[in-house]
C-alpha cells in the first residue's frame, strides 16, 4: 500500500536525506510532495493532512517514528507540532 505512494515515497526519501537522528518537518514534505506535482506556490497547504496520514501509517509500519519533543511519540495519540525522522539506529 505505501510502496507504491509517490507521497509516502517523497516522505521517506526525505527522512533518508536527512540522515540518522535528524528529523523533518512535514511542511518540508508537503512542499516537496507539491513541487513535484508542478502545483503552485501555496498547494503544499493542501497535503498537510494526507503527510500526517501517510505519516502515521509509516510509523505504525515501523518504517519512520514521529517525534513530540524531540521524542517519539505514539502515532495514534498524538497532537500538535511533530517532526518526521527514521526510527534511530538505522
Amino acid at each position: 500500500m505505501l510502496d507504491d505512494d509517490p507521497l509516502a515515497q517523497t516522505i521517506l526519501a526525505l527522512c533518508a536525506a536527512a540522515g540518522p537522528g535528524k528529523t523533518i518537518d512535514p511542511t518540508e514534505a508537503a512542499k516537496s510532495f507539491a513541487r513535484s506535482r508542478e502545483e503552485d506556490d501555496l498547494a503544499w497547504r493542501s497535503h498537510l493532512t494526507q503527510v500526517r496520514s501517510r505519516a502515521v501509517g509509516l510509523a505504525r509500519a515501523g518504517r519512520l517514528v514521529i517525534y513530540r519533543k524531540g521524542k517519539p511519540a505514539d502515532p495514534d495519540d498524538f497532537r500538535g507540532v511533530y517532526r518526521i525522522g527514521l526510527p534511530r539506529g538505522e
